[in-house]
Parts: C-alpha cells; sequence; structure tokens
C-alpha cells in the first residue's frame, strides 16, 4: 500500500538515547528541558527570533487568534484544511471567504479588500503546499485597514522567500508538526511571534494562563508539547538535509513524468520549496476520479487536498460561493509523496495517470 505521505522514522536508537535523557530526569511535560533545546534550534533553523511550541497545529491556531484578540470577522481562505476554518469558528469569530488565485492556489489580495467591514479584525491567508502568498499585497491591507495578519504556515516549514524565512511575515506564522509533515513531532505546532512583547502571553496561554505557582493571569488552556514529542522532533531535525534532498529528486521525476499531462501550482516567485507536496490538477472532476480509482486498484492512494472546498462547512452561516476554489477542490489530487517512495512504484504512478487519461 502507497499512501499519500508516510511518517519520517528517525533512527530508534537516537530516538532511545533522548528517551533515557527523559527517564532519567523523569521530567516529561511542562516546559521541560528537551523542549527549550528544541526551540532554540528551531528558531536558528528556520531563521526566527521568538517560537513558541505546542500541542498540535490547530491549537496553534487558536492561541494566535486569543493572543491578538480577535474580534468579529476574519477573513480566509476556502480551499485550505478544515482546522484553518473551524479553529476560527471554535473561537467565536465569523470566518468570511475570499476565493484563491486559480494558478497559485493561494489567497487572491484583489478579493481581499472587498471583503473588509467595520467587523473585520484579522486576515488568515494559508501558504498552500508551501506557496509562498503575496506578502508584501496583503502586508499592504491589513496595514491600511488596521488589521492582525495571522499566517497559517502548516505547510511552509524551512520555505524561504526573498533570502529570509516567509514565518517573519505577519503578526504571528502557525505550523503543525502532525506526523504527516515535512517535519514532526508525532503531534505537535508552534507558534511563530514577530511582536517580542506577545511571547511571554503566548507562553501564559499554553499552560492555562498560569503566572507563577499560585497565581492565574488569563484564560488559558493546555496546550504544551511535551518532551517525548520533543525527543522526535530533535531527532528528525537532524535528518533534515536528507529529507528535503530526498522529497527534492521525488519532485523532479514528477515534474518531468506529467509536465504536459497534468496542470501544476505556479509557485511564487524567489520561493524557496521544501517539497512537502505534489498537487497536480486534472482538466474536470471526472478526470480526477477516474485517475484516483486507478490509482486506488494498484493499492495507491492519493488524496484530494483540498476537497471540498470549505464555503461548503455544514456549520456556517450561509456563504457567497467561492467559485474558484470549489473548482480547483474538484480537479486536484496529491500524489504520494515522502522519502521512501521508490523509483520503480513512482514510475508506476506515472505511468498510471498517462493511461488513464
Amino acid at each position: 500500500m502507497i499512501n499519500v505521505t508516510k511518517t519520517y522514522l528517525p533512527k530508534k536508537e537516537k530516538l532511545l538515547g533522548y528517551i533515557d535523557k527523559i527517564y532519567d530526569s523523569g521530567w516529561i511535560t511542562n516546559n521541560g528541558p528537551l523542549v527549550n533545546e528544541l526551540e532554540e534550534r528551531l528558531a536558528e533553523y528556520l531563521g526566527v527570533k521568538n517560537i513558541v511550541l505546542v500541542s498540535n497545529g490547530t491549537v496553534a491556531l487558536e492561541i494566535a487568534y486569543r493572543l491578538l484578540k480577535l474580534k468579529g470577522e476574519v477573513i480566509t481562505t476556502p480551499f485550505s484544511f478544515v482546522a484553518t476554518t473551524s479553529s476560527i469558528v471554535s473561537n467565536g469569530l465569523n470566518p468570511v471567504f475570499a476565493d484563491i488565485n486559480p494558478n497559485t492556489l493561494n489567497l487572491d489580495p484583489k478579493i481581499i479588500a472587498a471583503k473588509i467591514t467595520n467587523k473585520t479584525s484579522a486576515i488568515v491567508p494559508v501558504h498552500v503546499f508551501g506557496n509562498a502568498c503575496d506578502v508584501e499585497a496583503i502586508e499592504k491591507i491589513a496595514n491600511e485597514n488596521n488589521l492582525k495578519v495571522i499566517y497559517d504556515a502548516a505547510h511552509a516549514f524551512g520555505i524561504k522567500y526573498k533570502g529570509q524565512s516567509i514565518l517573519n511575515y505577519g503578526d504571528v506564522s502557525t505550523l503543525s508538526f502532525h506526523a504527516t509533515k515535512l517535519f514532526h513531532t508525532i503531534e505537535g505546532g508552534a507558534l511563530i511571534i514577530n511582536d517580542d512583547s506577545l511571547v511571554e502571553d503566548a507562553r501564559f496561554l499554553i499552560n492555562f494562563g498560569i503566572d507563577g505557582q499560585d497565581s492565574v493571569k488569563a484564560l488559558g488552556t493546555n496546550a504544551k508539547m511535551n518532551e517525548f514529542e520533543a525527543a522526535m522532533g530533535l531527532c528528525v531535525l537532524d535528518d533534515m538535509v536528507e529529507i528535503i534532498e530526498q522529497r527534492k529528486n521525488i519532485h523532479e521525476v514528477y515534474k518531468d513524468g506529467l509536465q504536459g499531462v497534468v496542470e501544476f501550482q505556479t509557485m511564487a516567485e524567489n520561493c524557496y520549496l521544501n517539497y512537502g507536496y505534489f498537487p497536480v490538477i486534472l482538466k474536470t472532476e471526472e478526470q480526477t476520479i477516474a485517475v484516483k480509482a486507478a490509482l486506488n486498484e494498484m493499492d495507491v492512494f492519493p488524496r484530494r487536498y483540498f476537497h471540498p472546498s470549505l464555503d461548503t462547512l455544514p456549520y456556517l452561516k450561509e456563504q457567497k460561493i467561492m467559485d474558484v476554489s470549489r473548482d480547483i477542490s474538484s480537479r486536484i489530487l496529491a500524489l504520494p509523496m515522502y522519502g521512501e517512495l521508490n523509483h520503480k512504484d513512482q514510475t508506476n504512478i506515472i505511468n498510471c495517470i498517462k493511461g488513464t487519461l
């Protein structure tokens, strides 16, 4: 069986070495030494100044909204994983969708301005499949309208734009370190906070709002990363050069083999890829379903990322139809992408797509 992704597992001996340290110290959670070490190493690796590790990527978004004291409406994309929208709704905010650019698959800045009302407090774009949003245009809109910007950067680990980390744009960027991601801590996530004055507030929020042993400063939650997750993260981080190189090779084979057969996402200029995903866009939904079925017959399981378009979610207030997002979500497949995918299997996948079409 070949799934859309396969969790990278580092050498067991290295992980057990960290676990021995956990057993020796007896420190399992609550801001342990491995969590601190991982924060320091990730800040250096990613090129960011403030990083706060949390238990998963969804709670990272929720903490960001609380940290920036958002209210009312939040403009966001309908083309993303459901957590982007559900985290907004679960925090008492109203998502207002702006449609995507059909080429980049990112939130279209030209549409954002028309969605702004006196109830709008923030913009929540997504760097879809690690493709950098038009951050300059979004920053200009936000500044002109006094809005906060939170980037859902779940796919953007290690992405550089114009020579610096894409995570340094906006007020906050959030990362997911789920086991399916390029870099993972089994479960986990992080906030990249560009305002130094907000970092300690974020640390209160992820620890029940506790300020000292006998004091609660604010309404918080339990969003802390534990030591076992940090141990996995430290091991995986050691291997990132090899992980990305393997994925780059697989990306190039797909690109060469499917050129002219399917459409590809248009990547932003001056954006350096991390090769986390390989999405392809078919001409029709019927073709998409046929290709997926043919691959399934070979025990290959791509995913319809992202389907359905989030403006169709049943628990939302009535939304305007997002035509581009609905169209793209009906025609897109994310192909299997992980370092252990061998050349023979990849060739079979390419030939199956060509044969089906």
